[in-house]
């Protein structure tokens, strides 16, 4: 039923349109959906799928990566399509509008996307508003969320780390875990920052600044790196994470490695080396850090390679816009039968 919706009707609509239609639907549509079944519409996953990570229990494995709901707008209703976790963002100190339009694009053949979107949000203010009126509803406070802030596209390289900072101040009293994210390739010079030499100062920014906001609780801070670092910088990253003492790494975002034209593509095509990644780091760090898995998963299969790479937890998003609602929930289910 769904491949027919697809192919009839999505595929009709512009992308940003078809994604914008589908954040506002999850929004309104969620509350009908948690009424008829609870917080969650789909079926609960077993409690063998249960991940103890970040000092917190999470139902299954697979959440939503970032990218899919910026703004934080529709939480309660992806968590109700049967997400373990959610992850919001990215988030930029600052409002902006993204880089032009087209910036979304789908790449049917391959069942992915690509994007050059350019963190297009409301801004840190704006977004940590909305996440107290969810922290503070009826509905909002089970669903584990996770923040991805970035650089505003004006703020200087020199200045990054007070620009991640103020994000962080901000929204870490919402966020059960923070991403620093230095990977997208749609804001120009962010990938510079992925280089240890500009990275250990935002991290250690934003450490502080999360600490100094929320005084009572530890907020798990995590670095999301790209698919297309060479392997001695994975490295490099992975180092620096354990002597900084990160939470986690998340590993990766969208990948410029293509020939489709400009932006980041994720889907199937990723999957192959963000397994790489995934193995090479979790050989870095060793057993005890988290890593979560994104890039390509796709089916069952694909998810369980994931784990077996190494991955603590995993996250999709590609895969939910050609999969279904159904998706998240029927992956969950399965992984808990591994």
């Amino acid at each position: 039923m769904y491949d027919l919706v697809l192919r009839n009707v999505i595929y009709r609509m512009d992308p940003e349109f078809a994604h914008r239609f589908a954040v506002v639907g999850f929004r309104y549509g969620g509350r009908l959906l948690r009424a008829l079944g609870g917080r969650r519409s789909f079926p609960a996953p077993p409690a063998s799928a249960a991940v103890h990570a970040l000092g917190m229990e999470f139902a299954a494995p697979l959440g939503l990566a970032a990218g899919m709901d910026k703004n934080g707008e529709a939480v309660r209703g992806l968590a109700a399509a049967g997400f373990s976790h959610i992850e919001i963002g990215t988030v930029t100190a600052r409002a902006q509008p993204g880089n032009d339009r087209p910036r979304s694009f789908r790449e049917k053949d391959v069942r992915g996307l690509r994007n050059r979107m350019g963190f297009n949000n409301e801004g840190a203010d704006a977004v940590a508003r909305r996440l107290a009126r969810l922290r503070s509803g009826r509905k909002g406070g089970d669903v584990i969320l996770g923040v991805n802030i970035g650089k505003t596209k004006v703020t200087s390289p020199e200045d990054a780390p007070t620009d991640y900072g103020y994000s962080a101040r901000l929204l870490a009293p919402y966020a059960d875990y923070l991403v620093v994210n230095v990977s997208s390739p749609n804001t120009p010079g962010l990938r510079d920052l992925q280089s240890t030499e500009a990275l250990r100062p935002i991290l250690e920014h934003v450490r502080a600044a999360a600490d100094d906001a929320v005084g009572d609780r530890h907020v798990p801070l995590l670095v999301k790196i790209a698919p297309d670092l060479a392997d001695e910088d994975v490295d490099a990253v992975a180092d620096l994470a354990v002597e900084l003492g990160l939470d986690g790494i998340v590993a990766t975002n969208t990948t410029i490695g293509h020939d489709r034209g400009p932006g980041g593509l994720s889907g199937p095509p990723l999957l192959p080396r963000a397994l790489e990644v995934i193995t090479r780091l979790r050989a870095r760090v060793g057993p005890g850090m988290c890593l979560v898995g994104v890039g390509g998963i796709t089916t069952v299969a694909d998810a369980r390679a994931m784990l077996a790479a190494g991955a603590t937890l995993l996250q999709g998003y590609t895969a939910f816009v050609y999969e279904g609602p159904a998706w998240p929930a029927r992956i969950n289910a399965a992984l808990g039968s591994r």
